[in-house]
Order: structure tokens, then sequence, then C-alpha cells
């Protein structure tokens, strides 16, 4: 566990770090929200570096992402190279591989270079008939947050 320990970082891509805890309210619906905004990768052909805010909201089920690995995990895409695009869909995927959320979003907000700002979203729900209309609703609906 990360928590309490000495921080050691990764500097490489690494969804190992990534720890769970469990949920005390799994009964209830609720929304939880992470914002990142100091999030770093490489682009893949230049190895400029490319900055954006990560925003994170998910319904969690059982098990809840730990804050800490999830702020050491971010960091590791810091000499990752990758789109922006590939990296808002790594991190929705590694983190409802680990949580089975009900539903999870992810949206990143890359800074502008070469005067284009890039901001992709993605979604994944757990299946539940409830969670798969919200899913689309969503994503047809994505831009209203901003």
């Amino acid at each position: 566990m990360l928590l309490g320990n000495q921080t050691e970082y990764k500097f490489g891509y690494d969804p190992s770090i990534l720890e769970t805890f469990e949920n005390p309210h799994p009964d209830n619906d609720y929304w939880v929200r992470f914002h990142c905004p100091e999030f770093t990768s490489l682009c893949p052909i230049t190895s400029q570096p490319d900055f954006a805010a990560i925003y994170i909201d998910y319904i969690p089920d059982k098990r809840m992402a730990e804050s800490k690995s999830l702020k050491l995990y971010l960091f590791s895409f810091r000499n990752h190279g990758a789109f922006h695009e590939d990296c808002t869909n790594i991190i929705m995927k590694d983190l409802a591989a680990l949580m089975n959320p009900k539903y999870i979003e992810v949206w990143g907000i890359f800074a502008p270079r070469g005067g284009i700002s890039i901001y992709p979203y993605c979604n994944h729900c757990n299946g539940e008939p409830r969670y798969r209309e919200m899913l689309q609703y969503r994503m047809m609906n994505h831009d209203l947050k901003g």
C-alpha cells in the first residue's frame, strides 16, 4: 500500500501502481470526481511534452480508486509517448479494469500546441441497463460540462 509510505515515483507508464479500497457505500449511487490539472505526457512523434487537465468521474461499485496511487499512476505518463486520445482511453480502461465501477468517464482537456486544443472524452459502464442508458446519453451530451 502506498498511502503513508515513502513515495517512489515511476518514470514510465505503470498501471500496477493503482490501488483500490473497499467502497463503504456500495448500495448508493454517487459520483466521485478526480480533477488532475497537471497531467503531462509526450507526443509519440516529436517527443514534445503535452499538458492537460484530466477529469475522471465515476460511480463506484465495490471498489474505489485510492487517490495517492492515482496521482502516482498519472505521473507515470510523464515520459510516456502517446496521443491525447490514447492517454484518455488508457486511463479509463485501466481504472475500469481495476475497480469495475458502475460507470466511468474520462475527459482530457489538453493545452493547445500548434494552435489546436484536443479534448478527448471516453466512457464505460458495467453493462447494467440503467448505466448503459447513461453511457449513451453522456456520450451524446458530454460537451455540456464545459
